[in-house]
């Protein structure tokens, strides 16, 4: 076994506004990880600002999306190809695609528009998903649970 250090792993969440899924799961990797993993996130079609009950939600679980200064962003090719996991959720054709990423793409139902007592579970799935991946991410060969 090598005692170079081992790559930490970069993951892009990508949904159409980057205001709602996306921000949650890169603030919920973000919270789960403690540095592990690199975290993106970006839109197709980026709204203004992050959906306030999106901003709610994440604020009962301890999380403050606006105080790491996160606003809603423009999907960039460089995003894309610096990622190991890119992870979609509702943005189909306009994601872009590079060989060599892990794809995954999320149904979930877009918060948009939703009261925050329906963003709650939205809020949850992506947590359990996000976990599951963090898992998966933390035991895949050649990565390291801490970054080297």
């Amino acid at each position: 076994m090598s005692d170079e250090p081992r790559p930490v792993p970069e993951v892009l969440f990508v949904c159409v506004h980057n205001a709602g899924r996306s921000q949650m799961a890169a603030a919920l990797l973000e919270h789960h990880a403690h540095g592990r993993v690199r975290v993106r996130s970006g839109g197709t079609a980026p709204a203004s600002e992050i959906n306030p009950a999106v901003v709610a939600a994440m604020a009962e679980l301890g999380i403050d999306v606006l105080a790491s200064g996160a606003t809603p962003k423009r999907l960039t090719d460089e995003a894309v190809r610096a990622s190991d996991v890119v992870v979609t959720m509702g943005c189909g054709d306009e994601c872009p695609f590079y060989p060599g990423r892990r794809y995954e793409d999320w149904a979930l139902d877009d918060p948009a528009g939703r009261p925050l007592d329906e963003v709650r579970p939205i809020r949850d799935e992506i947590d359990r998903r996000v976990r599951q991946l963090l898992g998966e991410l933390l035991t895949e060969p050649g990565l390291t649970p801490n970054g080297g």
